[in-house]
């Protein structure tokens, strides 16, 4: 992104040390930010550790060594508990929050973006002085969902997740590599942070079951996307952990109002920001997975087709990297909007 203003920005990241605020400060210099200062913020385990941003090694601090009243923009990227305890305190200094917890995205008061699909409604400011990114599937899910929903309305979705075990953190790609030379040593694996064997497995359930037989990754998907796009759309989700590393991957089903094309889709892909298209059927055919978009920015669509078990129906299948369009790239460009709109930051700051 070009920046047109020469502000520079104090900029906290709380949970530095875990996956998703270590790729955050990745990209924040990958995409030159304009940051004056940066504060690595995580447990008190963790205090004196050192991280990297661009060529400096900076020591991490605790929120109780860490002052936020100069924090111009607060990056959360460390669960549910850290957000529910701090943000609320954070936001009180006058500092932005960007939380990458679910803890506040169904917030009424609270804005959740992707930018590609609704950087508008951020026009409206932040009450709280909190923007919510949304779940790691629900980020690729929406901008496809957008982009198809401009040819015509969607009845139904149904969708497949298959996702990384680094969706659980650093602490789930531990546990795959762990288990995997555990087996092969011909050891028998103890789950920690899976409830059974992720190594040379798959898991059908990401969070508690509720007692609509639902889980807690499902109903997020599904009421996150219904917000983003502002929506009564039926969604039917299924999440399951599957024993890969880095990229989550979806197959998805849209029954549309009107019948759309092959064509049409492709043709809303082209014109739609944030999505590359990779579907070639001849030979053995071009399609992405988790390897083929680890490290790219961009929402993989492959495998589009007709789906002949309804009337006017389309399947396809999405892939991207979830560290980034999924989590952190997501969270940068909300930012980057938010300076964009109001230079200052005092739209978004907590009333």
């Amino acid at each position: 992104m070009r920046y047109t203003n020469a502000k520079e920005y104090n900029v906290a990241i709380v949970g530095a040390t875990g996956s998703t605020g270590s790729k955050t400060m990745e990209i924040l210099a990958e995409r030159k930010f304009p940051v004056a200062n940066i504060i690595p913020i995580a447990s008190n385990r963790f205090s004196g550790r050192e991280v990297s941003f661009k060529n400096s090694s900076i020591k991490v601090r605790t929120f109780e060594n860490a002052d936020f009243s100069d924090v111009d923009l607060t990056f959360f990227c460390a669960g549910n508990a850290v957000s529910r305890k701090y943000a609320g305190q954070v936001a009180d200094s006058g500092s932005v929050i960007i939380d990458k917890s679910s803890y506040f995205r169904l917030d009424s008061k609270v804005p959740l973006i992707v930018p590609e699909v609704n950087a508008k409604a951020l026009k409206k400011g932040a009450p709280l002085g909190i923007i919510s990114t949304p779940n790691c599937v629900a980020v690729p899910l929406t901008i496809v969902l957008k982009a198809l929903s401009e040819v015509s309305a969607i009845k139904r979705v149904v969708v497949s997740t298959y996702q990384s075990v680094s969706g659980a953190g650093r602490r789930g790609i531990d546990e795959l590599y762990n288990q995997s030379k555990t087996i092969m040593s011909a050891g028998t694996p103890t789950p920690e942070v899976f409830p059974k064997q992720i190594a040379y497995n798959v898991i059908p359930s990401i969070g508690d079951i509720t007692a609509l037989g639902t889980c807690d990754e499902e109903e997020k998907v599904a009421s996150e996307i219904r917000k983003i796009l502002r929506s009564d759309v039926k969604i039917a989700v299924t999440c399951v952990r599957v024993p890969t590393f880095i990229g989550h991957c979806m197959s998805l089903a849209c029954e549309f109002a009107k019948p759309v094309s092959e064509h049409d889709a492709f043709d809303a892909f082209d014109n739609f920001e944030g999505i590359v298209t990779l579907d070639r059927r001849e030979g053995n055919g071009v399609f992405a997975t988790p390897i083929d978009v680890q490290g790219e920015d961009g929402v993989f669509v492959s495998r589009v087709r007709k789906d002949y078990s309804t009337k006017n129906g389309l399947m396809l299948w999405i892939a991207c990297d979830n560290l980034r369009k999924g989590a952190a790239l997501n969270s940068v460009q909300i930012a980057e909007e938010l300076i964009a709109e109001d230079p200052q930051l005092k739209m978004f700051r907590k009333k």
